[in-house]
């Protein structure tokens, strides 16, 4: 690479050594996580004393970190200028409530009952669908703003994005987990979501717009853009690992013993990952949505909401349940993939018009 397209590279926000590698450090930090939950057996027990609602305080503190530089971006003024572009949203709407739910149970249901008969069990297929449904029906809150922030997306309209989810997702969760699971009683977990949305969405908001406002009243908006925001630049990767370590050292247990089912389990949940992101994707590609709006689009239907799907999980089939496992298996395979997604965005970007209009 010649010296002029490195320091285009740099202008146009290339992506550094440590963010060039994340996959190792990922596969490094997944490692580490199930070591140290092996070794050191009083670490998770510890943490767990510190959770509330099936959210651990511990890796909510991480992914605020996570998410509060992005926050930083969002200029308030955007965020209703982003209600006035529909586009986006339809395709992130559609994609999550009328799609997404369906086709989760319709691709766990052919691979547990079908092409894993051999190996899974009638019962056990049975829970390990409803598992798959329940994080079919809860799409991301809280850590689709890192994979927003890797993508370069739209900050302001990503809050717009995952706003409307939300309230979506009071009115749409239970009904449309209780007609897939054939159940009358789905408990929402309404604690869980509250406070995932407050500890996710609300304080990171008022801590960036708070940060925003005094540091540019007393420095400038020069000093912001070109100073203060570039201290964060590796707080979301280092919270993002972090998260990973705590993690897998609550569920080394997990996959060290049912080794086979979690790879068994995995199989639809990332078919269904994939096919959810590259159709609202694409769909984004279709609409001429600019790359900034498309690949959050496609990032928010492609994960999910597991500490949702966990708690609900819990309360319909219990704690040592093959349901309460198969959502535990999406928490597994959620970063590894979610990355790769991201990868593929980023390296698609020129598929995307600069500066479309109309959306």
């Amino acid at each position: 690479m010649n010296k002029r397209n490195s320091e285009t590279l740099k202008q146009t926000g290339g992506i550094g050594f440590f963010e060039k590698y994340l996959t190792v450090w990922v596969a490094l930090c997944i490692v580490a996580g199930v070591a140290l939950g092996q070794l050191v057996p009083a670490f998770p027990r510890t943490l767990s004393r510190f959770e509330y609602a099936n959210v651990s305080i511990p890796v909510a503190v991480l992914i605020w970190l996570m998410i509060y530089p992005m926050m930083l971006k969002i200029d308030f003024s955007s965020i209703v200028n982003a209600t006035k572009k529909p586009k986006g949203l339809v395709v992130t709407c559609v994609t999550n409530w009328l799609i997404k739910p369906f086709t989760m149970y319709a691709i766990a249901a052919f691979f547990f009952y079908f092409v894993f008969k051999a190996f899974i069990p009638d019962q056990l297929a049975k829970e390990y669908l409803a598992g798959a449904i329940l994080l079919g029906a809860a799409p991301c809150t809280a850590m689709v703003f890192v994979w927003s922030h890797l993508t370069k997306g739209d900050p302001a309209y990503t809050l717009v994005q995952v706003a409307v989810n939300d309230l979506i997702l009071l009115a749409a969760f239970t009904p449309i987990v209780a007609f897939l699971l054939g159940v009358s009683d789905v408990p929402l977990a309404y604690d869980t979501l509250i406070l995932s949305v407050i500890l996710f969405v609300v304080i990171p908001l008022a801590g960036g717009y708070i940060s925003r406002k005094v540091v540019i009243g007393n420095k400038g908006q020069d000093y912001f853009d070109n100073v203060f925001i570039k201290k964060f630049n590796n707080i979301t990767i280092g919270g993002l690992l972090l998260t990973l370590i705590i993690i897998f050292s609550f569920q080394g247990d997990v996959i060290l013993n049912s080794p086979l089912h979690i790879m068994l389990i995995a199989v639809p949940l990332i078919i269904q990952t994939f096919f959810i992101f590259f159709l609202a994707y694409g769909w984004a590609k279709l609409w001429k949505l600019p790359h900034d709006i498309a690949a959050p689009a496609g990032m928010i239907g492609a994960s999910n909401f597991f500490e949702l799907a966990v708690a609900v999980a819990i309360a319909l089939f219990g704690l040592k349940s093959a349901a309460a496992l198969a959502t535990v298996v999406g928490v597994l395979v959620e970063v590894p993939v979610m990355l790769a997604l991201v990868k593929i965005a980023n390296n698609t970007k020129q598929w995307f018009e600069t500066s479309p209009s109309g959306y």
